[in-house]
């Protein structure tokens, strides 16, 4: 059974046995959820079918899981699934190749804003970034509210959800990208060279970039902060970065010259 509940905006799956054929059957589950003092019986079947496939479980108070499904039969058990279906990254570089671009991706290090994340990929989608690469744990997914935030974009932008973001670095670098990311203390971000094989990386909300994840990158790029806050909503630094990718990459030139 799935609740539509307009509070998440997410696919709410509820019950033992639709949760089960949903994991049985490969469906797209950002989280699982069992009630405290459940975890027994068929529970922990499921359960052991979530960790299989590297699920984040989570045990919550019963009323959470009431709130969830909207007080549907639940059985103390409920599932939230993405609402769109994810691609891998070989994907995302099938996607450069068709368009005979070299390829630009935008890796988000954790990112838990639903909107956040929607804004990040409607302005990726306008700025002609091949995919997202994003985590599987301690991150936002492809939820309804972020489909509402892209304003559409998610359902043309390839989104790959990767176990580690370090480890998909790496596989970016073996297939010839250049590893740029966001951050404080790397130097101005328009006196850089922007162009070819390309992934940008931006940091979570509170804590940027990860110190394993600033040391796998190539270069620090920063924006200059004149004022009393030193740091800016995430999407909107994803913004302007993306978007200084773009002009240099379509070669496009002020008037004055710069």
């Amino acid at each position: 059974m799935k609740i539509d509940d307009e509070k998440r905006e997410n696919d709410i799956i509820a019950g033992r046995n639709p949760v089960s054929e949903a994991l049985r059957s490969g469906r797209n589950i950002e989280c699982l959820y069992i009630a405290r003092g459940e975890l027994r019986g068929s529970a922990r079947v499921i359960a052991a079918l979530a960790r299989e496939r590297n699920i984040p479980i989570k045990e919550v108070d019963r009323k959470k899981i009431d709130f969830m499904t909207n007080h549907a039969s639940h059985q103390g058990v409920a599932a939230v699934a993405s609402v769109k279906e994810y691609s891998s990254i070989d994907d995302i570089f099938l996607l450069a190749k068709s368009r005979n671009e070299e390829p630009f991706i935008v890796i988000l290090d954790e990112i838990e804003d639903p909107h956040n994340l929607g804004a990040i990929i409607r302005t990726a989608e306008c700025a002609g970034v091949h995919g997202i690469i994003i985590p599987k744990r301690r991150a936002a997914g492809l939820s309804g509210i972020v489909g509402k935030a892209s304003a559409g974009a998610y359902e043309y932008m390839p989104v790959a959800r990767v176990t580690n973001i370090s480890s998909a670095i790496d596989e970016l670098k073996k297939m010839g990208c250049w590893i740029y990311g966001a951050d404080m203390d790397g130097q101005t971000y328009c006196n850089s060279s922007l162009t070819g094989a390309a992934a940008i990386v931006i940091g979570s909300e509170g804590k940027g970039l990860s110190r394993l994840v600033r040391e796998k990158c190539d270069i620090i790029l920063s924006l200059p902060m004149l004022g009393k806050i030193n740091s800016l909503n995430a999407s909107v630094a994803a913004g302007v970065l993306i978007y200084e990718f773009t002009r240099q990459r379509m070669k496009l030139v002020a008037k004055n010259g710069g």
